[in-house]
């Protein structure tokens, strides 16, 4: 299994608050119910610049529109690979949130660690994937990015 990490992130909240928030996934459907303000798409489109297109910010958007959401999964609906789902496999209160990914072409693991700091929490991803080698060179450069992005995306929503 090949991991890839994010920058450790600073969170200017208590662990317990953010472990709280992440471990219930249904806290994320906020994404969904928020993606129709026009202050998202400019949010997104500051932080992406030209590396994102109209076309694209409009998939997502009705990906996002048809995506589930339970305490302990995400299910993406209408993905061009089908249903794919983010479910919690295992939970460490309040250190570790655990995931696996389902339904996808690629078995893939997701870590969120946190540990206390004095000004808050701090925040660490890791993604773990089984990759053969003709995938690997298809998609490693996302995959390394994706933690990262992650990481940056939870450390910035409220707790």
């Amino acid at each position: 299994m090949t991991k890839y990490e994010s920058d450790v992130k600073l969170i200017y909240a208590p662990q317990d608050a953010v472990y709280a928030k992440l471990s219930d996934l249904t806290h994320l459907s906020v994404i969904r119910d928020r993606i129709d303000d026009p202050m998202v798409e400019q949010n997104i489109m500051a932080h992406a610049g030209d590396k994102v297109k109209p076309e694209q910010i409009a998939q997502l958007k009705q990906m996002l529109r048809n995506t589930e959401f339970t305490p302990d999964t995400v299910q993406l609906n209408g993905t061009p690979l089908g249903s794919i789902t983010l479910r919690i496999i295992e939970r460490e209160v309040p250190k570790c949130i655990k995931f696996a990914l389902e339904g996808a072409p690629i078995q893939a693991n997701l870590w969120i660690q946190l540990l206390p700091h004095e000004q808050g929490s701090l925040l660490k991803c890791t993604l773990g994937a089984e990759l053969n080698f003709f995938i690997r060179k298809m998609i490693e450069s996302k995959l390394e990015k994706a933690p990262e992005g992650l990481a940056q995306f939870l450390s910035q929503i409220p707790y």
